[in-house]
């Protein structure tokens, strides 16, 4: 079984319009997304939802009343202020530290396990789906990434999938590094901005942490060639493939609006046509 990560270090460079339209032209696939603060790989392939998990992270204080003493040291110690004054905790503002457990003289505060997000088994009509969602405000993306690819792996065998394409988060935080680790490649999209270029080497350099191989897709590489130049030069003297460039196109939006991978909405376009010579060198090098 093989893994792809689709990355990009900057957000808006066209990564899950690419991997959807990998999606359409992957023959024996599972899909996954892992960018769980904001998922949106499901308004293109529109997975049907066929099983839900919760996803419980961090810890919620509560205090029983009839042990608490009213003393004040939770209310003093918590540096998020999420104990009031009248001795009620606040779930928003509770982080689940546990200091005010530990201070408490009359051991009047438990912790609970607090639902934090779901997620998904499905299926799209180009494969299976796993994806996930972490609720507004809530931590502990990076464990909800990890746990949402073991399930894929899991799903993965039972279906006999031999791939597993990965739609990772944008950056290099927590929620990228969970999504990098373990697989066969990072194909990353970048776009020929400053910062563009920027982010790229941050996330070159995280792929390069994590052993793994790296490979470039350069997305609207025509609305700056000069840039484009610098990429390719850049990648060039670090021995990193580029696998293809993507014109810029209004169709791409076109699609996205009518909720549809581009490969699928327009496939005599040049945008996929460039897309489908990226997948098959992919293929090649799997």
């Amino acid at each position: 079984m093989k893994q792809i990560v689709v990355l990009s270090g900057k957000g808006g460079t066209g990564k899950t319009s690419l991997t959807a339209s990998f999606a359409v032209l992957a023959k024996d696939g599972l899909f996954v997304d892992c960018d769980v603060d904001a998922p949106d790989l499901h308004l293109l392939l529109k997975p049907t939802i066929v099983k839900i998990n919760d996803f419980y992270g961090s810890k919620l204080a509560s205090i029983n009343r009839d042990k608490c003493i009213e003393c004040g040291l939770c209310v003093e110690k918590c540096r998020f202020d999420a104990i009031s004054s009248d001795f009620i905790v606040n779930p928003f503002l509770c982080e689940g530290c546990g200091v005010c457990g530990v201070v408490c003289p009359a051991n009047a505060i438990s912790f609970s396990q607090r639902k934090a997000g779901e997620i998904y088994i499905s299926n799209t009509k180009y494969g299976p789906m796993v994806h996930a969602r972490l609720f507004p405000g809530e931590e502990n993306s990076g464990k909800l990434v990890t746990m949402t690819r073991l399930l894929a792996s899991v799903v993965a065998q039972e279906q006999k999938k031999d791939l597993i394409l990965i739609d990772g988060a944008p950056g290099i935080g927590c929620p990228v590094i969970s999504s990098i680790t373990n697989v066969d490649y990072a194909l990353i999209v970048t776009e020929p901005t400053e910062s563009g270029i920027h982010d790229l080497q941050r996330v070159l350099k995280l792929a390069k942490h994590f052993s793994v191989k790296p490979l470039l897709c350069i997305n609207k590489y025509d609305l700056n060639r000069a840039n484009t130049a610098r990429i390719e030069k850049y990648c060039e003297e670090n021995n990193i493939p580029v696998l293809g460039e993507i014109p810029f196109d209004p169709l791409v939006i076109e699609a996205m609006v009518n909720g549809t991978p581009v490969v699928e909405y327009a496939p005599e376009s040049l945008v996929s046509k460039g897309i489908v010579e990226i997948w098959q060198k992919l293929l090649e090098l799997l």
